[in-house]
């Protein structure tokens, strides 16, 4: 089975436990406002330009065979003296991807780590990620995930997996789906799934100023994760303004629907009081 890849970053040590290989797969159903890689969007492989030392020579343009609408053909990275241009996403069978991940299996297994798989979205490539998981079961498996999948896919892939990172964004419906593009109503149900069975999970909050940095929406989550036995931690990540710096890079501009000059109120206090180990990261 072939799936898309965009990035795979070694010495990983912020994607769960010990150091981890972490595989960024390409495409995601979500649209969330505040999204800072939006080169994980589109499914298909696509080409990046950086403007910066951009001499403006042309030659780019004097190669491009399809000037109305890109095909990634590659013409004009090679093309360009600046090295400015390439392109982000690479097909790969789920065989060699994990014959080049397990190159390092003693590595990470010395360190407590394993693989970690990322997005974009994983769970939007649900063939493919399950067998690499598969392929990969001698060595420790975790996925960071919004959890937006049928329940079917969520139930087959949580039983390959070895510890879960997951995204709780927004309770409110209404809420969510103005400001991701999609409705919660899945991810409400695959952390159902999720807390019953019986994997070790944390759950990570991209805490948005005046999005989900209210009390309401955090005492919201907070009871959903209640009683949880095997939930590790919830980590709170504060929006960061340099969100929107590689939009243009691929042809997309950046419009928050939010304050983003604003700070982001932590709610870490009502999480402890809840219980429930709380991080700010």
């Amino acid at each position: 089975m072939t799936g898309t890849v965009f990035d795979i970053k070694q010495m990983a040590v912020f994607d769960g436990p010990g150091i981890r290989t972490t595989v960024f797969l390409k495409g995601c159903p979500l649209r969330c406002n505040w999204c800072h890689n939006p080169e994980g969007l589109s499914f298909e492989p696509e080409l990046m330009v950086s403007d910066h030392g951009c001499r403006h020579c042309g030659r780019c343009r004097e190669v491009c065979k399809n000037h109305e609408h890109c095909t990634a053909c590659g013409a004009c990275i090679r093309a360009c003296p600046m090295g400015l241009r390439r392109i982000c996403g690479t097909r790969m069978e789920s065989k060699a991807l994990a014959e080049k991940l397990l190159k390092d299996e003693e590595f990470l297994k010395k360190n407590g780590g394993g693989v970690t798989f990322s997005g974009g979205e994983p769970l939007g490539q649900p063939v493919f990620l399950l067998e690499c998981l598969k392929e990969l079961s001698s060595i420790h498996r975790a996925i960071e995930t919004s959890g937006y999948c049928s329940a079917e896919w969520f139930t087959k892939i949580l039983q390959e997996l070895d510890y879960i990172m997951m995204d709780i964004k927004v309770v409110d419906e209404e809420k969510h789906l103005y400001y991701t593009g999609v409705s919660n109503r899945r991810i409400l149900e695959n952390l159902k799934i999720l807390k019953m069975s019986g994997k070790p999970f944390r759950i990570r909050i991209p805490v948005i100023p005046g999005v989900n940095d209210t009390e309401k929406n955090y005492k919201a989550t907070a009871e959903l994760l209640k009683g949880a036995k095997h939930l590790e931690k919830v980590e709170l990540l504060p929006y960061h303004q340099t969100a929107g710096a590689k939009y243009k890079m691929v042809g997309k501009e950046y419009i928050p629907k939010f304050h983003e000059q604003q700070s982001p109120k932590m709610g870490t206090e009502i999480f402890l009081n809840a219980g429930i180990r709380c991080e700010c990261i």
